[in-house]
């Protein structure tokens, strides 16, 4: 098994890993929770969109690639805030590493507590609403609601293009919740699951064209999360400069660092 220094040294990162940038919106509030965490944001380019790609392929890579990552950086946990990559790898990423890592879940126990119709919407890409693990959760915390699923690997990439500072066509938001509504049921969903940490980063551009809607996801309880695990440990007396770690960077890549400076991610550099 791969694992973190054994020293745990004050200046071990958290490490949040994602596909893209979507992991952004699991990030900060981690920094909220935790100010003085040292942070190494980690971006799979070489391989993004996950919602396109088999099982097989992201149950190999996740893995393989984390255990890089640990190697290199020694975090103290790793945080895999990419819903797709979590459904798929979760459990592999586990008995590969030797820290604790903490998942992406799809929120639909707090959705099915916040729905008053009782109709919720799951909201992600192509990968991970088809997951079994989905159903699963459906089941337990919301077993009398009806849910809807809809994948849109196109919200992933309108959701880039924001952070990159480009033009974002309001039909692809609409089209992503038009795929929602028109299931039979559907006008009377009033609660969607944003189950790819890609999409609250759009949230203002759904609510846009769906008014009435409430969108849920996980960021806040997978902070927590990472709160209570590191609860006994130490940290820098003060924040220290983020980085991003990408496996490809072009100049597209380069593209994210204002993004990422808001993160207080002030390099980006090629695993």
């Amino acid at each position: 098994m791969v694992g973190a220094s054994p020293s745990r040294s004050p200046d071990a990162p958290v490490l949040v890993f994602d596909s893209g940038i979507g992991g952004l919106s699991v990030l900060g509030p981690i920094q909220a929770l935790l100010p003085q965490a040292p942070i190494v944001y980690a971006a799979d380019y070489a391989a993004m969109p996950y919602g396109t790609k088999s099982e097989a392929e992201i149950a190999a890579r996740v893995p393989a690639l984390l255990g890089r990552l640990v190697e290199r950086f020694h975090p103290r946990i790793a945080v895999i805030a990419c819903n797709t990559a979590s459904t798929i790898a979760l459990d592999h990423v586990r008995a590969a590493l030797n820290i604790p890592v903490v998942g992406t879940v799809p929120a639909i126990k707090p959705a099915s507590e916040l729905s008053k119709s009782g109709v919720i919407g799951v909201l992600g890409t192509d990968a991970t609403v088809r997951q079994p693990y989905v159903a699963r959760l459906a089941e337990q915390f919301a077993g009398d609601a009806t849910i809807l699923r809809h994948g849109s690997g196109d919200l992933v990439l309108a959701a880039e293009a924001k952070l990159r500072g480009e033009h974002r066509d309001p039909a692809v938001f609409a089209a992503a919740m038009a795929g929602l509504t028109r299931q039979p049921g559907g006008d009377a969903m009033d609660v969607v699951v944003l189950a790819c940490t890609h999409f609250p980063l759009v949230r203002d551009e759904l609510s846009a064209v769906a008014p009435g809607i409430a969108f849920v996801d996980g960021a806040a309880g997978i902070a927590r999360r990472v709160e209570y695990l590191t609860r006994t440990q130490a940290w820098p007396d003060r924040p220290s400069a983020g980085r991003a770690v990408f496996t490809r960077l072009d100049a597209r890549e380069r593209e994210y660092a204002d993004a990422l400076n808001a993160y207080g991610l002030s390099t980006i550099e090629l695993l």
